[in-house]
Formats: C-alpha cells, structure tokens, sequence
C-alpha cells in the first residue's frame, strides 16, 4: 500500500527554513492557475507550514453553540474563534488579545471561508464551523493525497487547457499560464461520483439531445414514468427502439419488472437537462460538461448534486472560450440557439482537460487552500484511484472509507463498487 508519510517528511526537511510562507506572492497571483506544473511545488511549501503547526499542537475547536458567531460578539467563544484563526494566520497572531469579535476577527474569517469554499460572510456557520474543526492531522492528510497524485499525474499542460477540480466544484481555463476564465461547476453526488480523468475536448453540441444513458432510464426515468404516465411527454422525452424509431410509451410496461430494451432521448430545448450547450470530451466514462436548466446549486456552497458530468455556470461562456478565433462568438452562438437548430460545432484544435481531485494544495497567493474529501479518496487506495495519469481501466473500484482522527460531520461517503457513469448528467 502506497505510504504518504515520505513525501511529508521530504516536504518538511527541504523547506522548513523557507520565509514568508505565508505572504502573497507577486504580481496578480489570483491568475494563476490552482492546477499546474507549480502546483506540487506550492503544496509542499503548504505541507510544510501546517507540520509546523501540527508540531506546535495544532488548534483546539469550537463547540457547536459557536455557529452564529459574528461582528460585535463578546466571551470565551469570541476568544476561542480568534485563537484559532491566529493559528492558521488568518487572523495576525501579534495582534493584543481581545474578547470581542472585531472587524479584524470578521476579516480574518472571511479569509478562512474563501481558502475553504466558503461564502465569505463573516459569519460563523454550520459548514464554516466544521472545516474551523477538521484537525490538522487531516488537513496534512489532504496535502498529502494531493502531492502524491500529483507526482503520478501526466497532464499535457498546454498553450490552453482545462481544469476541473471535483473536490473545489470549479472549473479554470488557462491560456498561456493565466487563468482566463473561471466557472462554478456542479459535479457528482457521493453515491454517483465524477471520474478523475483526462482527455482532450474536440467539439461542443449547440442545442444537444441528451441521449440517456440505460442506467439513468433504470434508476430515474423507468420508476418517474411508472409514477407518473405522463413524465415522459412534459420532460420532452421519446422512446425509440433499436432501429431510431418512436414508440408510444403507453404501449409498454413500466412497472420495472420487464426487460426495458428501448432507448430514452430528451428533445433539445430549455427543459433539457444538458442545458443549451454541451461540450464533447472523449473519455471511457461517456462523461461531458454541459449548461442546466437547474441554475440555483450554482448558488451553494455544496455542489455535489449530479449524476457524474460536470455542469457549468456560464457553459455557453466557456464554449465561446474554446472556439475563439473562430466564427463562432458568443453572439453567433446565442443565435443559433435562438434559432432552434441544433449544431455540432469542432474545435479547430483540441484542448486538453483534467477533471482532478485536490482537496488541498498551496496557491500562488500563498494561501493553503481545502476542499471536504467529498468522495472519501484522501486515503492511499482512494488517491491511486483518483490520480490522473496515463489509460486507466473504465471499471476501476470506488475507494472504501476509512477511519482517520476525528473530524466533523462530511457527506456521506461514496458506496462502494465499480464507478460507471456514462454519459450521466
């Protein structure tokens, strides 16, 4: 079984004299890429910052009455949540002892919930108040994971490329070193996880049929329809047999005790799950990213809400990215959705993708940033599982949790068995 405990102690003794941990680094480093050849490089300053404090003693939590904590609250909570900024230097530990939440402790706490995912409201919150409580054993745990799937990694990194961090639930597109873009992305829920993968896009669908995959129709479409006769023909769907031809459902049984030998297709259109648009990627698992209909889990700080592809916020944004240069603008692309026509539109040059898993790693502006272990890989079997590399088998089994030092409450792990999700939304 692979050990993480090395590259830690190589990270902690090369660098342990480094100054400014800590500090910004210069220039605009908010473009620089959280994915990249000085990704490794960053995260091992990042390990070595939180071993030095794991040897210090890491931090004490905060009880659960803490949540609701905010600017102008006074006691021994107040003075709690300022230690433990202090430790991770959110807050500035030379800063006098106080018992009030000041402005200073509300900037500090803004600080921490946007190197954790945070909406940056100032505010001491369920999910703030549980990743204020994940022990430092766990937050090397993850740096860890993320410098050993890095050193297996071999990602093309390119002129552009695309980078979608599942744990972070964004995407980034980079061209020449920069981060040109940035999107929120939706990706999959425990029990249906996205793969780690990579690939190249070629081609992105202007009004696309979402084709759906057979264990989509088992598990959603078969027991809606059986509920609901009428689900088929207000979600825009049609039955078709082996030969593309309509069946009328009403003909067949959907009870789910039958061999259902049909194909489902969902019409283009505002009701389609994928969206307006939808970007082509080959890969073993069928997975694609694509628009929604469904916009408001863009708004959450949770969002592990699909069935394996990632959505995106700004998908039509991001497809106009990739066709720069061409005639397809924005507005050409608006168009021809206007229009009502569908249309399969090829790059006239590839981009390379990576769908990663960093639950934690060190940014350009030296901030560490953390992301929850939302599929339960930050273990040695999960890390081999999740790291991009090389052709990798399509049936690879998902990682069994496992029992590390007490932390809060996360989402429920991934179940255990073969990831499959092609062509899953």
């Amino acid at each position: 079984m692979l050990s993480l405990q090395p590259l830690r102690l190589i990270a902690a003794a090369s660098l342990a004299l480094l100054a400014g941990l800590w500090a910004a680094s210069p220039g605009h480093a908010e473009d620089q890429p959280s994915f990249s050849p000085k990704t490794y490089d960053l995260t091992v300053r990042a390990v070595s910052a939180y071993q030095e404090i794991a040897d210090a003693g890491g931090w004490q939590g905060l009880p659960e009455i803490a949540i609701g904590l905010k600017l102008g609250s006074t006691g021994k909570l107040a003075v709690a949540l300022r230690a433990r900024l202090a430790v991770t230097r959110d807050l500035d530990p030379t800063l006098p002892a106080s018992k009030i939440f000041d402005e200073a402790t509300r900037q500090a706490l803004m600080h921490f919930q946007a190197r954790h995912g945070l909406t940056q409201t100032g505010i001491v919150g369920k999910l703030t108040l549980a990743a204020l409580n994940v022990p430092v054993e766990v937050r090397l745990q993850q740096l860890d994971a993320t410098l050993t799937r890095l050193v297996s990694a071999n990602f093309p990194f390119g002129e552009r490329y695309v980078a979608v961090n599942l744990p972070a639930a964004s995407l980034e597109a980079v061209e020449n070193g920069i981060v040109d873009r940035t999107y929120t992305a939706v990706v999959g829920r425990p029990d249906r996880p996205s793969p780690t993968l990579q690939t190249r896009i070629v081609a992105a669908n202007i009004l696309p049929y979402w084709n759906v995959p057979p264990s989509l129709v088992k598990a959603d479409i078969i027991p809606k329809q059986f509920k609901d006769p009428k689900f088929l023909a207000t979600s825009h769907m049609k039955v078709l047999d082996a030969k593309g031809q309509e069946i009328d459902p009403a003909t067949l049984d959907w009870s789910g005790k039958s061999r259902f030998d049909y194909a489902v297709r969902q019409e283009p259109g505002p009701d389609n799950s994928l969206g307006f648009v939808r970007i082509d990627m080959p890969n073993p698992y069928a997975v694609y990213m694509h628009d929604t209909p469904h916009r408001d889990n863009f708004r959450q700080d949770v969002r592990f809400q699909s069935s394996g592809c990632t959505r995106v916020a700004g998908a039509q944004d991001l497809v106009a990215w990739l066709l720069a240069g061409t005639e397809w603008t924005g507005a050409a692309i608006q168009d021809r959705i206007d229009s009502g026509e569908p249309k399969t539109v090829r790059l006239t040059k590839p981009v390379p993708v990576a769908w990663i898993y960093m639950t934690g790693w060190g940014a350009a502006d030296g901030t560490i940033q953390f992301r929850p272990d939302i599929y339960n890989f930050d273990n040695p079997m999960g890390v081999l599982l999740s790291t991009i590399g090389p052709p990798f088998s399509v049936d690879r089994p998902a990682a069994k949790p496992v029992k590390t030092a007490k932390a809060p409450a996360k989402a429920e792990p991934a179940t255990t068995g073969s990831i499959k999700v092609a062509g899953k939304q």
